[in-house]
């Protein structure tokens, strides 16, 4: 079984917290960790309120809750239960002890919406992203294997790319038809498969809701901005903002959008294999959008990150900002990267403290003074230090 790095986190906040809210996609290995976890408390009571014997036994949870104060409580998919929420409030402040509740959900803006208005200052949250490079071998091999197959462990783990394939089709294909209906979502579901196919056809370029809504046919620019509030809520694409600092020029101000596992994004665009990623033209996007989430995962607390362009053509991909450190990371999908000269405008423009460009490479070297090359598996490391 794969330890996953996120599991010292939540077991560190369940230490200090009366409630952990364990983000996730479906199928990211939410339950597996959740269980893990649960194995070191005495007693644990696991609950998944998708089956409806586990929603009956808490159907009267002032008498369900009380009766389990000296045991660690595991709700798993809690967001199909949203009454919950108003009842864990005053059970929390009845016994404020930590490590009550492990709260686990798939769908992170309806979670967040909840539980923010019912458990402010009692509920801790952290995201279980799919599997990453710094969980994995640091071999260029495993690398690869990770960027084709993505980071849902019954993909990555597949016996080969052609069964990692089927199983990322299948997992569209019940999210589309199933989960999305099952939140109470009424599209058709190739209706969004249609508008998915589109983004990840769009992978990490400016997002233009009429455009997309041109191409649909028959919709507006709002619903095809609604469709994509949806992806983004579900942890299935990422809607990158762009970083709008003063610098005196125009900027663009357009999000940026991402199919948030590189797997998915493949079996969306029907590419089974490492020889076909290799000849398509989404290759270098998909190697962008794979260091995105993996920046994004090892933020720091308090790190903010978005884009940077302007209309002239400075531009640098990520900006990462945490108190008065401003770092900037160029991606490119090259084993010799050589950013243009909208790269170097860039860190000009917004004074940035330090810069990496991150490449498919073995080992990081220096490119200039105070600009490294990095392989990805050395991104955590490099951004703990360079926003410390």
């Amino acid at each position: 079984m794969l330890t996953r790095a996120i599991q010292q986190i939540v077991e560190r906040r369940l230490s200090t917290t009366p409630a952990v809210a364990l983000l996730g996609p479906r199928q990211v290995g939410k339950t597996t960790l959740a269980l893990a976890v649960a194995s070191s408390y005495e007693g644990a009571v696991v609950l998944d309120m998708e089956r409806e014997a586990d929603r009956a036994a808490v159907a009267q949870p002032d008498l369900f809750f009380p009766r389990h104060r000296d045991r660690l409580v595991v709700l798993d998919e809690v967001q199909h239960a949203p009454s919950l929420f108003a009842a864990l409030r005053p059970e929390i402040d009845a016994q404020r002890r930590p490590g009550r509740f492990l709260l686990l959900g798939s769908a992170s803006g309806d979670l967040l919406r909840q539980s923010s208005e019912s458990l402010a200052g009692r509920v801790s949250y952290v995201e279980l992203t799919p599997l990453l490079a710094a969980e994995l071998a640091a071999d260029l091999g495993t690398l690869q294997t990770l960027w084709l197959r993505g980071g849902y462990p019954l993909s990555y783990l597949a016996a080969d790319d052609a069964a990692a394939f089927q199983w990322r089709q299948d997992f569209v294909r019940t999210f589309l038809q199933r989960d999305l209906p099952g939140m109470g979502l009424r599209v058709p579901a190739e209706t969004l498969r249609r508008f998915w196919t589109m983004l990840a056809h769009l992978q990490g370029q400016l997002f233009n809701a009429s455009q997309l809504a041109l191409s649909l046919g028959g919709v507006s620019h709002t619903t095809t901005a609604r469709y994509l509030d949806t992806l983004v809520d579900t942890m299935m694409v990422r809607r990158l903002e762009p970083h709008l600092a003063n610098v005196g020029k125009r900027l663009v101000k357009s999000p940026k959008v991402y199919v948030r596992d590189s797997g998915l994004l493949h079996a969306l665009l029907g590419i089974a294999s490492v020889r076909e990623l290799q000849g398509h033209p989404v290759a270098g996007p998909s190697w962008e959008g794979f260091v995105v989430e993996q920046v994004a995962a090892a933020l720091p607390a308090g790190a903010q990150m978005g884009f940077f362009r302007t209309v002239a053509g400075a531009e640098i991909d990520l900006v990462v900002e945490r108190g008065r450190r401003k770092i900037g990371i160029e991606i490119k999908f090259s084993s010799k990267p050589k950013p243009l000269r909208g790269f170097w405008q860039a860190l000009q423009d917004l004074g940035i403290d330090r810069a990496a460009v991150v490449a498919p490479v073995a080992r990081a070297y220096p490119l200039t003074e105070g600009v490294e090359v990095l392989p990805v598996t050395s991104v955590n490391e490099w951004l703990s230090e360079a926003t410390r």
